[in-house]
């Protein structure tokens, strides 16, 4: 749905509704404007450009002291001239870096779907359902749903194209409890802002929660309810309700637009992480991007070399579909290799040059250590690296490195070096025998090692860091906050630690001569990616596009928007 397609005063709302059909959407408006003007009382977006943090660059715009020393030379020199690339806007100004503290916590919605909520009351769920979903994307967070009266309780998320189906089918027999609202919200985050969608009966039984907005028709004609009256906290205020036609419809899926993959078999899952979409990563030292898709088997390729010469857009990119569920990847030379999970059987997939010898390979997953559950949770996390060794392939798989000859024979290659295989995927950057330049003995011996093209940084605690310099020169580099390192990277020569907090998603660059916040790399549900030799770093953004750009200056040079 575009925004043209929209009345005006729905068209900001484009994207939330794009999962509706063009009639339901419109004659949902009114009741999803008074809801958001009363949810928006208790669900801010937090606003403003936040503390200062710096400089971030260069601007044509700006006050008169952020001129260019040079700028103001021109005007001493040539005023004609200053004043006409004042006028034509071509003076240059030092554009500030701000840095806006993140809303902690996800926002969260308890849904009833018992019987008194069938009808009029699984509309207004339908509209607010879609409120705090824009509201916390908006906050750079995102959304939850639970139905009371599950054990466990099942949270679902996602775009509202793959959540509003997952909630319309979500009906239960028996009506809520109160102690059901207290067993769904022991599982939350003391951060997590939790939302109650009910009826009035069970909202009398809770006094003094908070956020609880309760609904049940108030007005009818011969064909159904036409408003509800709708409570919020103390508050009570009675709202249109959709026309009778579409209202059914609405309620039966039918005025629903599935922009997601469709259901696929147990042996296919989609390849969907967090937020369903990139889980970006550089799986070598080759200077591509590779990300997940939005469907099984599909794998983005970015070259990500000269990113901050070229102009935005203009990077050579690719989107390859494959068969099957992508395990490993890796870029070598001209060639993109990949190991997918492909009907009980893992098979190597060659795009350019073919291989020296046999032109299928085809391994039992069992030998690479490789289960159900395992991979159900690989297609989760970003794509592990594969690695040539002469005609070998090399991939790490349940802790331990797979050699895999071109004949399909696997063996066990050794364990992956300490820390490398985290809950988010493998992170070559920790894997000692990828860097084969000389450190001191207790650089390897430290539980936690970084390297990058010629740097390595080294860690016993995870906060306090000894990195040594190309040159061979030693920094101390520390930091406070909770955050884990994600990449090292050189600055000149100079090298800085790139971490990333979960609490926010702050991205920053800690050098020793100071800290820079990242913050158009902050934000993500998920680590962004850096590159183990160049200065890149890629990152989704909670509004869904991946950016790439700088990881030193934090300028943002491609955007992608789409993971088709």
């Amino acid at each position: 749905m575009t925004a043209t397609r929209l009345p005006a005063g729905l068209a900001p709302w484009a994207g939330a509704l794009s999962a509706l059909t063009p009639e339901l959407a419109t004659a949902l408006g009114p009741l999803l404007r008074r809801l958001d003007a009363l949810i928006g009382e208790r669900e801010p977006v937090a606003d403003g450009p936040g503390e200062p943090d710096g400089v971030g660059g260069l601007g044509r715009s700006g006050r008169p002291d952020q001129l260019l020393p040079a700028e103001w030379l021109l005007a001493e020199e040539h005023p004609d001239e200053f004043l006409r690339r004042y006028v034509d806007r071509e003076l240059l100004y030092l554009a500030p870096e701000f840095r806006a503290a993140k809303p902690r916590g996800r926002t969260v919605a308890m849904v009833d779907a018992g019987p008194s909520q069938a009808g009029a009351g699984r509309l207004v769920q339908l509209a607010a359902l879609l409120v705090l979903h824009r509201r916390a994307t908006a906050r750079g967070g995102e959304l939850l749903v639970g139905v009371l009266g599950d054990e466990p309780v099942h949270w679902f998320g996602g775009e509202p194209a793959d959540l509003l189906p997952a909630w319309l089918a979500a009906r239960r027999p028996a009506e809520p409890t109160p102690e059901d609202v207290e067993f769904a919200a022991a599982t939350l985050d003391a951060a997590d802002r939790a939302w109650l969608l009910t009826s009035p009966r069970l909202a009398d039984r809770l006094p003094g929660r908070p956020r609880v907005l309760a609904s049940e028709p108030a007005r009818w004609s011969p064909a159904g309810a036409t408003h509800v009256t709708v409570r919020l906290d103390r508050a009570e205020f009675q709202l249109p309700l959709p026309a009778a036609g579409i209202a059914v419809r609405a309620l039966r899926g039918a005025e629903f637009r599935r922009t997601g993959p469709a259901a696929a078999p147990p042996t296919e899952a989609p390849a969907a992480g967090p937020r369903g979409r990139w889980l970006p990563a550089f799986t070598t030292e080759a200077p591509f991007l590779l990300a997940r898709g939005r469907h099984t088997g599909t794998l983005f390729a970015m070259d990500v070399r000269d990113v901050e010469q070229r102009h935005p857009g203009t990077g050579q990119s690719k989107l390859h579909r494959l068969n099957g569920r992508v395990i490993a990847a890796g870029r070598t030379g001209r060639r993109l290799i990949t190991l997918n999970l492909h009907r009980g059987r893992v098979v190597r997939h060659v795009i350019g040059r073919p291989l020296a010898g046999p032109a299928e390979l085809s391994v039992d997953p069992a030998e690479l250590g490789l289960d159900e559950g395992l991979a159900a949770r690989l297609a989760t996390r970003p794509v592990l690296p594969l690695l040539r060794a002469g005609d070998d392939l090399l991939a790490p798989v349940a802790g331990r490195w797979r050699r895999i000859t071109p004949d399909g024979r696997v063996a066990d290659d050794g364990p992956v070096g300490p820390g490398t295989e985290r809950e988010r995927g493998f992170d070559r950057f920790r894997e000692p025998r990828l860097f084969d330049r000389t450190l001191p003995p207790e650089a390897f011996r430290a539980r936690h090692l970084l390297h990058a093209d010629r740097a390595a940084a080294w860690s016993e605690d995870g906060k306090r860091w000894t990195a040594r310099t190309p040159r061979g020169d030693e920094r101390r580099l520390s930091f406070r906050e909770k955050a884990e390192v994600i990449g090292l990277v050189l600055d000149g020569l100079e090298p800085a630690l790139i971490t990333w907090s979960s609490e926010g998603g702050v991205v920053r660059a800690i050098r020793a001569d100071g800290v820079r916040t990242l913050s158009r790399f902050s934000g993500g549900a998920t680590a962004p990616a850096v590159h183990p030799a160049l200065p890149v770093i890629a990152a989704e953004l909670p509004s869904g596009p991946l950016v790439i750009g700088n990881a030193n200056t934090g300028r943002i040079h491609d955007v992608i928007r789409s993971g088709e």
